[in-house]
């Protein structure tokens, strides 16, 4: 009797194991999928070699990408995943690319940041750089747009000053949409940290993001009134993003 009780016990635990292990299965190719299905990867990192492979929730990314920014895209994109325990970013930055600081790198910076945002046109934006001093070029579906193009590149590191030379549209550009009409929580929250990562006077490590079916939550600590408000004005127009709920309070 006591033997029989012992095999069902050990039969009833393998099973146990052999469930867990097939639901871990499961979710590992479910994060993998979505992964390569997110927004994030099918826009700013399509041309990139990144491999995803999840274990029991631990991801690891291998592979190269084409800028720097791009590390923390996939990385943050991926972190933020349902079934997401942690994620190793073995990525790595192709050579070639240009030294930090230098005005190619900046440019760089100014064209990821400025296809961050839906209300510009940042694929039909020109963009020079000479010792820090930009220059704009290109033709802006409204003045607003035009001026907001402007403030956004006042605002990366490294910027000096900005001519904008932007002509604007005699008749006003249709309102620029995502690819897609929907984008996921994970690639959301993955732009709105680079994003803030960019830009002058917000801290990306003093906030704390949720998105929730596109519904974005800020926390955290402002030093002041001025930077919760820049906070919201920097990411109200992130792709995807459907309202903001901004919840900072000054330390």
């Amino acid at each position: 009797m006591k033997l029989r009780y012992r095999l069902m016990l050990m039969a009833g635990a393998v099973g146990l194991l052999f469930t867990g292990s097939l639901f871990s299965q499961d979710t590992d190719r479910r994060i993998e999928s979505s992964a390569r299905k997110s927004y994030v990867f099918i826009t700013y990192l399509k041309g990139d070699e990144i491999q995803v492979r999840s274990r029991d929730g631990v991801v690891t990314l291998t592979g190269t990408v084409s800028e720097d920014s791009h590390l923390s895209l996939a990385a943050d994109t991926i972190a933020d995943l349902p079934g997401v325990k942690n994620v190793d970013n073995q990525l790595t930055v192709k050579p070639g690319i240009p030294e930090r600081n230098s005005d190619a790198w900046i440019r760089m910076k100014i064209k990821t940041m400025l296809l961050l945002h839906g209300n510009l046109d940042g694929a039909n934006i020109q963009i020079d750089v000479r010792d820090g001093q930009v220059t704009l070029h290109g033709e802006a579906g409204s003045l607003p747009e035009k001026e907001l193009t402007a403030e956004y590149v006042k605002d990366i590191d490294g910027v000096k000053d900005v001519d904008n030379m932007m002509t604007v549209a005699k008749v006003p550009h249709e309102a620029h949409k995502s690819v897609g009409e929907f984008i996921d929580d994970a690639s959301i929250f993955s732009q709105i940290k680079l994003a803030l990562l960019f830009h002058r006077g917000t801290n990306v490590f003093r906030t704390d993001i949720a998105v929730d079916k596109g519904i974005v939550t800020v926390t955290g600590k402002a030093r002041n009134a001025a930077e919760i408000e820049l906070v919201t004005k920097r990411i109200e127009d992130i792709h995807g993003v459907r309202a903001i709920h901004n919840r900072m309070i000054l330390e």
